[in-house]
């Protein structure tokens, strides 16, 4: 039996193929006035799941600033909905709405879907995505920030280093979802990222979770060790693209890198190579290290100074674009 199309649908809207990317859904719009896009696919690719993201707007007319929220999870595992364990996240969310700036959280490919620079792609796909429909979602296209911890801060850190005009800059931008536009941001807050994957090849890794074989991270992030993929490795690697540029080109995005001092995943050398890297380059940086914290900040005291330094970062920069 043939069924009838929709009310209101019209073939002659049906475009074939559809495009690699939705419009934004209906906001739903809270008791406080903050307005929430969920569930928006930014970008697709034939064989993968969609891609997804949320926005949450504070109340108010805006357009206001945004940040793109970048999840852990070695590059294996995670969801934009959930911060670390050790972060609640009506804590992270409400200090960036109560800032006045938009929250974008993001979900990228992981390692085994497919690996590097997929994920990279698909964080440059969302930062177009949200310029795109700036509009409809009430945010400024001008004043964007990244925010991300572990793998998450490792592709921030890299989505503040590159760009078109990067070594590799066209490998590296992708052509997913909307497919071109600016992808640059104005400040990038880095948690105990990953920066150099070449010096970490030698770093013996911790007990990995029981009940089943847990893949290398950072092989499954390369498809092969260091030692079979060099050149991936080092393309993989914010310490990369964090030189000296020659001939007036432009310096890195200001970054704020956390990291525990007792870090036993990714150590804490890695933040202070990346920064002195950024400073090298000419860049504004700024390294706080959590006294005898473990990754995730397991062992601090008190997470709330952690973000709310990092939510104050981000609104002072963003602040300073408009």
């Amino acid at each position: 039996m043939t069924q009838s199309p929709p009310v209101g649908f019209d073939l002659a809207d049906m475009t074939w193929p559809p495009p690699p990317y939705q419009s934004p859904v209906p906001p739903v719009t809270a008791a406080d006035g903050v307005r929430r896009f969920d569930g928006v696919t930014y970008a697709t690719t034939p064989g993968y799941r969609p891609r997804l993201l949320d926005v949450q707007v504070p109340a108010g007319e805006g357009p206001f600033p945004a940040v793109v929220w970048i999840h852990g999870g070695g590059w294996l595992e995670g969801d934009r909905r959930y911060p670390p364990p050790t972060v609640p996240a009506a804590l992270l969310h409400g200090a960036v709405l109560a800032a006045g700036l938009a929250l974008v959280s993001i979900d990228y490919r992981h390692s085994l879907e497919a690996p590097f620079p997929a994920q990279l792609h698909d964080v440059k796909a969302a930062i177009r995505y949200v310029r795109a429909f700036a509009g409809t979602l009430g945010i400024d296209p001008g004043r964007i920030g990244v925010w991300g911890e572990s793998a998450g801060g490792h592709l921030a850190a890299l989505a503040g280093v590159t760009g078109p005009d990067s070594t590799d800059g066209a490998r590296l931008e992708g052509t997913e979802g909307v497919g071109g536009g600016d992808t640059g941001v104005l400040a990038v807050v880095d948690w105990y990222g990953v920066s150099d994957l070449v010096a970490l090849a030698d770093h013996p890794m911790p007990p990995m979770p029981s009940g089943g074989e847990f893949p290398d991270p950072y092989e499954a992030l390369l498809g092969g060790t260091e030692a079979e993929r060099p050149a991936l490795a080092r393309a993989a690697s914010p310490v990369t693209y964090a030189v000296p540029t020659h001939g007036g080109g432009d310096t890195p995005a200001p970054f704020l890198l956390i990291h525990g001092t007792h870090d036993g995943l990714v150590p804490y050398s890695q933040s202070e190579v990346l920064a002195e890297a950024l400073r090298g380059a000419g860049g504004e940086v700024t390294l706080r290290p959590v006294e005898g914290a473990d990754h995730i900040f397991l062992g601090a005291p008190d997470i709330t100074p952690i973000v709310a330094q990092s939510v104050a970062f981000l609104a002072a920069h963003l602040s300073a674009g408009a």
